[in-house]
């Protein structure tokens, strides 16, 4: 029995090492011009990855398998593994004031995302998907949403367009809104709470903040590491409204095994007891797990594919950010941080 188990893993681990050695390589290809030319890497994965979409076009590609495997297991594992760099003594600090703040343009934009999808035609699967990027933390958010989100033929290819245009409209906003803090006259702080609250992507959160100041940055990033926490339980609430049963098969709560490790990860993250060297190496492996996984999912769609979603689609990523500014620069006036 354990001769054939390890021969079973054996045959599985060589079914997927030429998907996974080309994602890989991908990825490694993608850090290197963002660390060299300052391309945002989920970009830069992205869209190398699509250049190898020929690899997953034949059904009998040896890549496949593999690609298909960090394209979903990898995913998951890196979006569990984000759980370790947040904190519940952060949440608390940052105070009822601003935790209103963000839990509201959170909600306010995924709800959006539902109303302005319906009225450009497209299904409310494709709201909840912009909706809860924009809402919540960027590309991780897409890919986390859409691995719950149920089967269908345009769901890679939204993922996709979602991924770009929530990257391009962050890096956008990194270099707009400390413009814009400064001109509406917003304190380090209140500045620090708007970029955090709405700025799309982490790293773009961090570029942004501190480029006005220490204080700003430091606030920005915290306020964006709680967006990044409401992940589980919009996943686990996405997962249970598209939850389905099949005749006579026994009830269940459909929360991915995924999301239950990123909660387990804050809860020990947040008693101190792990080394800040160990944090760090998690969250480094975290990391280049999300940047495998989308280059995986570029070589799994097509530009051709990608052209059909059409400019209302854009015009729904695009209202969502404007909406999603606007509403948090109401609400910080409105509270008096």
């Amino acid at each position: 029995m354990t001769l054939t188990t390890e021969a079973s893993r054996a045959d599985a681990a060589r079914r997927l090492f030429p998907g996974v050695l080309i994602a890989g390589t991908v990825a490694l290809a993608a850090k290197f011009l963002s660390e060299h030319y300052g391309a945002p890497v989920m970009l830069m994965a992205l869209l190398l990855g699509m250049a190898f979409a020929f690899l997953t076009e034949e059904p009998t590609s040896r890549c496949a398998p593999g690609i298909e495997f960090v394209s979903k297991g990898i995913l998951r594992l890196g979006v569990a593994l984000l759980g370790l760099g947040i904190t519940v003594q952060q949440v608390i600090a940052l105070g009822g004031s601003v935790v209103a703040i963000t839990l509201t343009g959170v909600a306010a934009t995924i709800g959006t995302g539902l109303l302005l999808s319906r009225a450009v035609g497209r299904r409310h699967r494709f709201g909840v998907l912009t909706g809860g990027a924009v809402a919540i933390c960027g590309a991780s958010a897409a890919l986390a949403i859409s691995s719950v989100l149920p089967n269908h033929p345009e769901k890679e290819r939204d993922t996709v367009f979602t991924v770009i245009a929530v990257t391009t409209l962050s890096t956008v906003a990194m270099i707009a809104y400390p413009i814009l803090a400064g001109a509406l006259g917003l304190s380090d702080r209140e500045a620090g709470v708007f970029l955090g609250a709405t700025i799309h992507d982490v790293a773009q959160v961090v570029g942004a903040g501190y480029s006005i100041s220490e204080e700003a940055g430091d606030t920005a990033t915290i306020v964006k590491l709680l967006r990044v926490a409401l992940l589980v339980p919009v996943v686990i609430a996405i997962s249970m409204a598209f939850a389905t049963r099949q005749p006579g098969a026994p009830a269940r709560l459909p929360v991915p095994l995924f999301v239950l490790g990123f909660a387990a990860l804050v809860l020990i993250g947040s008693t101190g007891a792990v080394p800040a060297w160990v944090s760090e190496a998690v969250l480094e492996l975290s990391r280049w797990c999300l940047i495998a996984a989308i280059a995986a999912l570029g070589m799994k769609t097509s530009l051709k594919k990608l052209a059909e979603v059409g400019p209302a689609a854009i015009g729904v990523l695009v209202g969502l950010t404007v909406i999603l500014a606007a509403l948090c620069l109401a609400l910080i006036a409105g509270f008096g941080i």
